[in-house]
């Protein structure tokens, strides 16, 4: 590979100190390598590397390896944490490059005033496994009886959000329940220990949650939008070559969920499976399941997306969370747009 451009070497560089403090927070985020080198984005001779997030597994990663869409003409480096939270923390060090999240995180990365990142994509998917779930044996069966209980909830992700607003049509407020940040392992393990009476959680924590004998007493799954954001640096933004590459790489995994849905569901249930550790019909059912409420799938950035995560913003405002007005279309951006529409298209 030949050596990266000046710009690109002092990003690295100065990117070194800052991803040691995020992958601390990141328990234990973990990097694997795919792709082979190409142009800026389409070519030989590239210099081009994507350092790009993942929750839960690197569902993505694994997903453009089944489809055959994993030799892309530069690197991506694929990096896994905890949440979208942690992505988003990641990207305002410079210790990563393109985070993917829920509406929930950017939130909070842009609450300081000083976002050094846009929303430049948006993933329509389900939103099954995003649920507030009571341990095995528990006496509590509704959201109701949450009141003066201590619940866990994934901080700043959707979870924060689905669970405020169960409470507020369960006839609570946030104040009602003795709210407890946790990360999802976390939380599985105060849940099934007994120092939580519920936990809000998502994908694979509430996957567990189940096997474990936890049952559902409210599910987020009406309340959230469906959109999934992807989120890139400023300095990414700023490369004409990364941006190529951003474009090329999201049209990928776009198709890569077509060649799923063209008979492919029940093999790609097995890779599914062996990474969530469930077995394959569950995984089937779920992925079946989520297509039949949400096709998957990646769009440019609309008004109407930018509207919804303005919703959730005034929501977190109106709970105290964000103690500043946020209007979120200023961490938005339609500089991919283009070219994502080009690349969706071929």
């Amino acid at each position: 590979m030949s050596r990266p451009p000046a710009r690109s070497r002092f990003r690295r560089t100065r990117a070194r100190t800052a991803l040691a403090a995020v992958v601390a927070l990141a328990a234990g985020a973990l990097s694997a390598c795919g792709g082979s080198a190409g142009a800026d984005g389409g070519g030989k001779g590239s210099s081009v590397t994507l350092r790009v997030g993942a929750t839960g597994w690197k569902k993505e990663e694994a997903l453009l390896k089944f489809a055959h869409l994993d030799d892309t003409p530069y690197q991506v480096q694929w990096s896994l944490f905890q949440g979208g939270d942690r992505q988003l923390e990641a990207v305002r060090a410079g210790a990563l490059d393109v985070a993917s999240s829920s509406e929930i995180p950017p939130v909070f990365a842009a609450a300081d005033g000083k976002p050094n990142f846009k929303v430049v994509a948006v993933e329509r998917g389900n939103t099954l496994n995003q649920e507030v779930v009571a341990p095995k044996g528990s006496a509590v069966s509704s959201m109701a009886q949450l009141r003066g209980k201590k619940v866990g909830y994934v901080k700043n992700t959707t979870a924060h959000y689905f669970l405020y607003e169960l409470l507020k049509r369960a006839g609570l407020g946030w104040d009602d329940i003795e709210a407890a940040p946790l990360d999802p392992d976390k939380g599985i393990a105060a849940l099934n220990g007994g120092s939580i009476d519920a936990f809000a959680g998502y994908g694979n924590a509430v996957i567990t949650a189940h096997q474990r004998g936890a049952r559902t007493i409210g599910s987020g799954k009406d309340i959230l939008s469906g959109n999934f954001l992807w989120t890139a640096s400023d300095d990414t933004l700023g490369s004409a070559a990364e941006r190529r590459a951003l474009a090329d790489l999201l049209a990928r995994i776009d198709k890569a969920y077509d060649y799923v849905r063209d008979g492919r569901q029940k093999e790609y249930a097995k890779v599914v499976a062996a990474a969530t550790h469930q077995p394959v019909d569950q995984a089937l059912e779920e992925f079946t399941a989520g297509e039949a409420q949400r096709r998957t799938g990646i769009r440019p950035v609309s008004a109407g997306a930018t509207a919804s995560e303005q919703r959730v913003a005034d929501a977190f405002g109106d709970l105290g969370a964000v103690k500043r007005e946020l209007t979120v279309s200023g961490f938005w951006s339609d500089r991919l747009s283009a070219r994502l529409r080009k690349a969706l298209a071929s």
